[in-house]
């Protein structure tokens, strides 16, 4: 099938891509070549964020996480949460201040009736009103209990006790399910009824789905869907909703004082018990428990601010509080960009902001994006880069360095001389006798035309050939020798060594490509490394360097290669580690001057060797002292190469100069 584009006009309106694979891994880059693990620099990049193309900051999950703190503690300031349980002590405190003064009333108008049978009686009802509600207990739960039993005098107070008991009878149930639905604003003895069956019948659902039964939820939604307007698609959906709501409520009462949790866990109980849902509440709070138990401590916080709060804002402060700490342990728990996409980004839209979930949203989309651009993939669980990612990244250590250098230093290393070589130059010379037979027909044939006119058969004669002329490439072999000792850490010399080798490597394989180049690490000993290592290679724990092992390495390899042959080495040190003939590395830095003599003059003989057999040594010395100078001087006299004394941020400008122009050199005299 044919793909399909549709195109509009730009309105500015319209949001186009501001975030490449490119890009991601440019930002990548610094930190790969630094630590060499890609996951390691996906999480930092992950945490700390980026720029796009565009400039535009992309957050990193600190960022948020310092948004989610803050958010926390405005909640924590927001309210009092004891003004939850005040709130009822007063509602009804009003209540039974109402009773009493209706109760006073009544005896005041059998009083002024003149009946004396009246008045005794008033007398008798106000004395036992009056002594039931002196004797009214304190906590919230036994003053409910009295009042549910006791006989009103007046009745706006018991209107308001009843509606008081529905509103706590709701807010209770809140703790279950959501109640939004306005049907269920004011439940009546049906919606009660039908309320104990779905919570009887959701506990059937979820010991059938134990046993390995089909547990009907579709039926269970068509039935009972009005009490979730989250509108669950699974049962679990279902009961990871359930489970948040009835954490935030324990959360709730692990945040009031002692006494107002114990007196505010009694009146639970009792409205519980009042509405018959005690024993089907308990056996669902036991089973979600299970399925979602709750990592460390019950969580209880410090509500500090001035303004009291009632129930419902309690629990919807509970709820965000629960939302923001779940929100925030994901982001924690992130190993990699990917898992950022199990967080719900319309909640990060509605508790951070909008700027914040865009910025999540492209976090959670970089794995994916260098999968699909091929710079990545994904190894037995491991993200590693992909030859093309490998390319990238010396592309870009080498577009970042030729910055530095003008053009025209940079060229290719041709000669003037045509040759025997197989590369085309798209021109052509007559034939002379000797030259290579590579016969260029159509210009030959039109030599032949023009000489004896049109017609055919055309007649050639050797005044008529021309033939095709070639370029005259030279080939070069180089090793480059890294110094990966841990002293080139230490002075922040590592980084710019590791880019300028893979712009190098990149150089080469790109402009170079017959050309043969090798990189060896060198420390205590010296070993070498794939051009698929070279991102991910990191500096090496060991003291030591090892001029002579590695000098030895790249030599071997050299022996097996033709055309020019070089050997670049960078380093920060003067060779304190070498080979024993028994094939150990000598670590001789702490054996004494002796001992340090005998490494140089082991580095020295490999020096000799690479002399004899034609091999130059360019030497790249950062931060040179007196010895490594001294000593590097005399290598230099010995091999008639080159030594260059740098720092770590001009290394790139010093050698691939000298590299090119080397390349055009030896193209010269060929």
């Amino acid at each position: 099938m044919t793909a399909r584009f549709t195109y509009s006009r730009w309105d500015g309106t319209q949001k186009g891509f501001s975030m490449d694979a490119e890009g991601i891994l440019d930002e990548l880059s610094e930190d790969l070549l630094y630590h060499g693990d890609l996951n390691a620099a996906l999480r930092r990049l992950m945490r700390e964020g980026m720029r796009d193309s565009e400039g535009n900051r992309v957050d990193g999950i600190r960022k948020m996480m310092d948004q989610i703190r803050q958010r926390k503690k405005e909640i924590e300031e927001s309210g009092d949460l004891g003004g939850v349980y005040s709130e009822i002590a007063e509602a009804l405190k009003d209540i039974v201040d109402e009773e009493r003064l209706a109760v006073e009333n009544a005896v005041r108008d059998a009083e002024q009736s003149g009946d004396e049978r009246r008045m005794e009686t008033a007398r008798d009802a106000a004395m036992e009103r009056n002594f039931r509600l002196d004797m009214m207990p304190e906590d919230l739960a036994g003053m409910v209990r009295e009042m549910q039993n006791y006989d009103f005098q007046s009745k706006d107070a018991q209107q308001r006790f009843d509606e008081l008991m529905d509103k706590l009878r709701q807010q209770m149930m809140q703790q279950v399910v959501d109640q939004m639905s306005e049907g269920m604003q004011n439940m009546s003895p049906e919606d009660m009824t039908r309320m104990k069956d779905m919570m009887a019948e959701l506990n059937q659902m979820i010991d059938a789905r134990e046993r390995g039964e089909d547990p009907h939820f579709q039926e269970f939604m068509e039935k009972y869907g009005d009490f979730f307007p989250e509108n669950p698609q699974t049962l679990d959906e279902l009961l990871e909703n359930m489970a948040q709501r009835m954490q935030a409520m324990q959360d709730f009462m692990n945040s009031l004082t002692p006494e107002q949790r114990s007196q505010l866990q009694q009146l639970q109980e009792q409205l519980m018990e009042d509405m018959d849902l005690s024993n089907q509440v308990q056996q669902l709070g036991q089973k979600l428990q299970q399925m979602f138990p709750q990592d460390g401590p019950p969580n209880g916080y410090n509500f500090r601010g001035e303004t009291p709060m009632d129930m419902q804002q309690a629990m919807d402060a509970m709820q965000e509080m629960s939302q923001l700490n779940q929100m925030q342990q994901m982001m924690s728990q992130a190993s990699n960009p990917s898992q950022l996409s199990e967080i719900d980004l319309d909640k990060v839209r509605e508790l951070l902001g909008e700027e914040s979930a865009q910025s999540l949203e492209r976090l959670a989309e970089m794995t994916k994006m260098l999968e699909e651009a091929g710079l990545i993939n994904n190894k037995e669980g491991k993200l590693e880069l992909t030859p093309r990612g490998l390319r990238s990244i010396g592309n870009n250590a080498l577009r970042e360095l030729m910055k530095k250098i003008t053009k025209d230093q940079f060229g290719q290393h041709r000669t003037t001389d045509e040759g025997s070589g197989h590369e085309r130059t798209y021109d052509s010379k007559p034939y002379e006798f000797g030259d290579p037979f590579r016969l260029d027909l159509h210009k030959t044939i039109r030599n032949a035309v023009s000489r004896g006119g049109s017609g055919t058969p055309v007649q050639l004669t050797p005044e008529d050939f021309e033939i095709e002329r070639v370029e005259h490439n030279s080939t070069a072999s180089t090793v480059l020798i890294l110094d990966l000792s841990f002293s080139m850490v230490q002075a922040d010399r590592f980084v710019p060594a590791k880019k300028v080798t893979m712009a190098l490597h990149s150089l080469i394989s790109s402009q170079f490509p017959r050309d043969y180049l090798s990189v060896i690490g060198m420390s205590s000993i010296a070993y070498p490394i794939r051009g698929d290592e070279l991102p991910t290679i990191s500096w090496d724990q060991d003291y030591g360097t090892n001029f002579h092992h590695a000098l030895m390495l790249a030599r071997q390899q050299l022996a097996r290669q033709s055309g020019t042959k070089q050997i670049i080495m960078i380093t920060d040190g003067e060779p304190t580690s070498h080979i024993t003939p028994e094939g150990y590395p000598w670590f001789t830095y702490f054996e004494g001057w002796e001992a340090q003599q005998l490494t140089q003059e082991y580095a020295t003989k490999e020096v000799m060797r690479c002399t004899k057999e034609g091999i130059k040594i360019n030497f790249f010395a950062l931060d040179a002292h007196g010895g490594l100078r001294q000593f590097i001087e005399q290598m230099t006299q010995i091999n008639h190469g080159r030594a260059f004394f740098t720092d770590a941020y001009n290394l790139g400008d010093y050698l691939l100069v000298d590299f090119l122009e080397n390349r055009r050199r030896t193209a010269r005299v060929r």
